[in-house]
């Protein structure tokens, strides 16, 4: 996501925010891009891949809307606020691989 007001002609890091916390995009905190210039921060994927692939979690009965991939997929989803933006596993897991393969972040999936 992008601050409201930005010049989408001269995007700056700090003018890019996480869709889930709404921190701005640091050195330290890295981000992962999404569709349409969804965004997700390392701490909010950390805390979506301990929920979503280190431990079991039911499909829910409702299908929701991921803002990552732009898909409603009947699979577990992630959001850092109760009536928040939603990521589906598959992007957790997705970005979590995109993002750890970025060695200048050292960033690295949680383990169990």
């Amino acid at each position: 996501m992008r601050k409201p007001g930005c010049n989408e002609e001269n995007v700056q890091m700090s003018d890019v925010l996480c869709d889930f916390c709404m921190q701005e995009w640091t050195d330290e905190r890295p981000m992962v891009e999404g569709h349409q210039g969804s965004c997700v921060c390392g701490q909010c994927l950390s805390a979506a891949y301990r929920a979503m692939v280190l431990t079991e979690v039911p499909v829910p009965d409702a299908p929701a809307k991921c803002i990552l991939c732009l898909e409603t997929r009947n699979e577990p989803t992630w959001s850092h606020q109760p009536d928040g933006p939603r990521a589906c596993r598959r992007c957790v897991r997705q970005s979590a691989a995109v993002l750890q393969k970025a060695t200048e972040f050292g960033w690295r999936k949680p383990e169990a």
